[in-house]
């Protein structure tokens, strides 16, 4: 059974909330990291991307780099911006965007349920991505960033929440970018650390090298009991709203036209009023203005797994693969991926500017093929999921330094 745990959260103060809370370090370059911080002292981003303090062309993995984001944070924690509950507690973390609200449970997760697969992954990690997180980790000793996970709903959690949801918030505010984001301490955090007690099974949605970053430092400072928790919102999987992660071709083997021949001879393609797919097993491919969208219909997976019903690992098996001779997407650098939030204008963008050939417009993955997948213990092909709303940064934080415990 999962477990989860409350914590004394660091956090900000109510009036500088927005100030601090940023976007996730992986979702932002660093020249556009530099770009947000511009001007504003209180940005968490000076913490997570602590690069953008230092000097133009300074290696992300230098050591300087790490130190710089420990003294970030430690100021912050210095100076008045920053404040630290009085006793642990859960809270509640409500995003909308779009109209759509999407609310989950901040609270700490056991690295140990991580290693014994009661906390589920469905993708692989990079080891340069873990070395990283993993030295921020340390370094900060501190969970700066949380983790997304999802498991199936139960009844207790969500009366809990509701009850949260009437009082007071901590902090409520609209983001630049439209998503609003408010926060409540939730008044009985114990029902619902017992009622976590009866959910099987956590399902990684999105954080894979944070997570994996978190059970190395745990393992790496047994000595430190607190540091054997990670800093993680829990959603319920129906809340959840995955959009799809489109897939970009640089170079194809032979002409535009004689490739769109070769797709008629292997599948049945129609032309496309609309960009994006209307359904599970089709694909929309645009190969430029003189050539327009057309729809693709992938056939059914001649492979056993789980996770070869995706659609994005369909479109590997029967065009990636056998047509353009992509069988690793993880290192293969003709191809490159695109989040679902840039839309398809960007596809279309990269095509007609000739920094790709083809792109691919995916049906975005479903919360259940999630669930599946990880059930059976499966790995999602790279880049198969893309999570909108992202989490704030720098809202609630989970330091281990020992005197916070």
């Amino acid at each position: 059974m999962a477990s989860v745990r409350p914590f004394r959260a660091l956090r900000p103060a109510p009036e500088l909330a927005e100030h601090v809370a940023s976007v996730p370090y992986d979702v932002v370059s660093v020249d556009e990291a530099r770009a947000l911080a511009a001007g504003n002292e209180h940005s968490f981003l000076h913490v997570v991307r602590p690069e953008i303090d230092l000097p133009e062309g300074t290696d992300e993995h230098a050591d300087e780099v790490y130190a710089k984001g420990a003294e970030a944070l430690r100021a912050l924690v210095a100076s008045e911006a920053f404040v630290r509950d009085d006793a642990p507690r859960l809270y509640v973390y409500r995003l909308v965007m779009n109209g759509r609200a999407q609310t989950g449970i901040v609270g700490l997760v056991s690295a140990a349920e991580y290693d014994a697969d009661v906390i589920l992954k469905h993708e692989n990690t990079r080891p340069d991505k873990e070395d990283d997180r993993t030295r921020h980790l340390l370094e900060q000793r501190a969970h700066a960033e949380p983790v997304m996970l999802t498991y199936r709903g139960d009844d207790a959690i969500d009366a809990a929440v509701a009850e949260a949801m009437e009082r007071e918030p901590l902090y409520d505010f609209r983001a630049k970018d439209y998503v609003e984001h408010t926060v409540w301490a939730l008044p009985d955090s114990e029902a619902v650390v017992q009622a976590f007690a009866d959910v099987d099974v956590l399902y990684v949605a999105d954080g894979h090298h944070r997570s994996a970053a978190a059970s190395r430092a745990a393992r790496d400072l047994p000595e430190v009991e607190e540091a054997g928790h990670f800093l993680a919102v829990l959603f319920p999987y129906d809340d959840m709203e995955i959009l799809p992660y489109n897939r970009i071709i640089k170079d194809l083997p032979v002409g535009k036209g004689k490739f769109l021949d070769q797709l008629r001879r292997r599948f049945d393609i129609e032309e496309a009023l609309f960009p994006d797919p209307e359904d599970y097993g089709l694909v929309a491919f645009y190969l430029g203005m003189d050539y327009g969208w057309h729809t693709l219909a992938l056939p059914e997976t001649q492979r056993d797994g789980v996770a070869d019903t995706l659609d994005v690992a369909r479109l590997a098996e029967f065009v990636l693969e056998p047509m353009l001779g992509i069988t690793d997407p993880r290192t293969d650098e003709n191809v490159g991926f695109v989040g679902g939030i840039r839309g398809t204008e960007e596809l279309e963008r990269l095509v007609d500017a000739g920094e790709a050939d083809i792109a691919f417009s995916m049906f975005p993955t479903s919360p259940d093929e999630l669930l599946d997948v990880s059930d059976a213990g499966e790995l999602m092909p790279p880049k198969s999921t893309w999570f909108e709303p992202k989490l704030r940064s720098g809202l609630l934080v989970h330091t281990f330094w020992g005197e916070d415990a």
